[in-house]
């Protein structure tokens, strides 16, 4: 019987969907007997969950995976990266040991065993696995039993999910992959066709998160505006958001990646007017210019995301929006850009992420006349960052004086740093807490704003926390 390796540190690159991920893959670890460590410099498998969606994160994966390499352990590759590239990667990295795709998570515990053995595990062979479910959306759910779906593998019988952190905010998964084809994104054909998680299992998780620590959810999909319509129901998600926020302890949900063209009137009520719900709105806007966004195989123009946002500022005046953009799309003209930066200027959101185009293997796009060259699309990305930066600081600044309730996250020796309900984690800033060096993470605590520093919010307690 070979010595089994008892120690793996989970590493996690990318989005917040590969938080949830990494959860599942270290609860099924634990399961099977390995010991979660923090650090590399103690585990004897460094299990590496990769991202593969632009160019600058496959770099980091790729870097990361090299500095594994490093240490004394062995180094697996998981995660889009692996499967989207899988034996390629593999023959190009051989630092890595094994580049295992997302079929191996549910039994990853007897493939470390196997790795850590000495055993050859066959790199992931990669394939479009929106091939995986062929039928209509409403048969996918019965269809996905035999389909490995990354995060969906929480269940209230058997915790499948281990937390990598005592954080007050937890991510939870309301679907995986996606069904619409904007020309320039791989994403689908390595994440698969659109499949919701059953209601109950996602009220389950979020019940269980809860009695961990979780004060925040943030609900995570490639597109959570499509939630529910693989389930027959179009307005899951508006049924779903007040059940969640009733769940004990559970004083905040934020929905992330919703789709402009999907974001129905009443799903809009609903995400600002929901008691417990932060009126948060993550939109993928891409550009605002009609022509870029047809191209682009998107829908919408400057005019309609402008009264997509004033239809939700009628509802809850201080919402929180953020967006990215992608500029220098084939084709892209200075007439585009104009109109993007026309459209910045209006919007007021609260923060914006700026991504130059670059071509992603297997995408419409590659195939597109009109490839600007690299210092156009650096000039032009170099332009709007400066815009973003400039009307970020400024929607901060208009907040001053405002009142907003900080879910603490951080206490150190110069005080208290939370966000608020307008701020997403990770991005969109934060709230730096004066005089308030006492409380404890994890409390909401009222708040003033006070001043603000580019993105960054200066408040003072206006009343106890709870």
């Amino acid at each position: 019987m070979p010595q089994r390796a008892h120690s793996v540190v989970v590493v996690t690159l990318g989005c917040a969907r590969n938080e949830v991920d990494s959860e599942e893959l270290a609860g099924r670890l634990g399961a099977g007997g390995w010991g979660l460590v923090p650090d590399a410099d103690d585990a004897e498998v460094v299990l590496v969950n990769t991202c593969g969606f632009i160019d600058s994160a496959k770099k980091d994966s790729i870097d990361t995976l090299l500095a594994a390499a490093d240490t004394d352990a062995q180094v697996v590759a998981v995660g889009c990266l692996a499967e989207r590239y899988g034996d390629e990667l593999a023959a190009t990295l051989p630092e890595a040991d094994a580049v295992l795709g997302f079929d191996s998570y549910a039994d990853i515990a007897a493939r470390l065993d196997e790795i850590a053995a000495g055993r050859p595990v066959p790199a992931q062979t990669p394939r479009d696995r929106r091939t995986l479910l062929p039928v209509t959306p409403v048969q996918r759910p019965a269809a996905a039993a035999d389909v490995s779906l990354p995060g969906h593998g929480w269940l209230p019988s058997s915790a499948l999910r281990t937390r990598l952190d005592d954080a007050p905010v937890a991510y939870v998964k309301l679907a995986s992959g996606c069904d619409r084809r904007c020309s320039f994104c791989a994403i689908p054909s390595f994440r698969g066709s659109f499949v919701s998680r059953p209601p109950a299992d996602v009220l389950a998780e979020a019940r269980w998160l809860a009695s961990t620590g979780a004060r925040e959810l943030v609900l995570v999909s490639e597109n959570s505006t499509s939630y529910g319509k693989d389930l027959g129901d179009l307005r899951a998600l508006e049924t779903l958001l007040p059940r969640l926020a009733a769940v004990d302890g559970v004083e905040r949900v934020r929905v992330s990646y919703l789709q402009p063209a999907e974001l129905r009137p009443s799903l809009l009520d609903a995400l600002a007017t929901t008691p417990g719900v932060a009126p948060y709105f993550d939109l993928s806007f891409q550009h605002a210019s009609g022509p870029v966004l047809r191209r682009m195989k998107r829908f919408g123009d400057a005019g309609a995301f402008l009264d997509l946002l004033s239809r939700a500022r009628v509802r809850a005046p201080d919402l929180g929006a953020r967006s990215n953009v992608i500029v220098g799309f084939p084709g892209e003209t200075e007439d585009d850009v104009a109109e993007l930066e026309r459209f910045l200027s209006a919007a007021h959101l609260d923060a914006i992420g700026v991504f130059g185009y670059s071509d992603e293997d297997g995408t419409e796009a590659v195939r597109y006349l009109g490839k600007l060259d690299a210092d156009v699309i650096a000039e032009r990305v170099e332009r709007i960052v400066a815009l973003a930066d400039e009307l970020v600081s400024q929607r901060a600044e208009d907040r001053v004086g405002t009142r907003v309730d900080v879910l603490v996250e951080e206490c150190d020796d110069d005080g208290a740093v939370g966000r608020a309900a307008h701020q997403g984690p990770e991005a969109d800033g934060v709230v730096r807490l004066s005089g308030a060096d006492r409380v404890e993470r994890g409390r909401f605590v009222p708040a003033v704003v006070v001043s603000s520093e580019g993105v960054d919010l200066l408040a003072e307690p206006s009343g106890d926390p709870w």
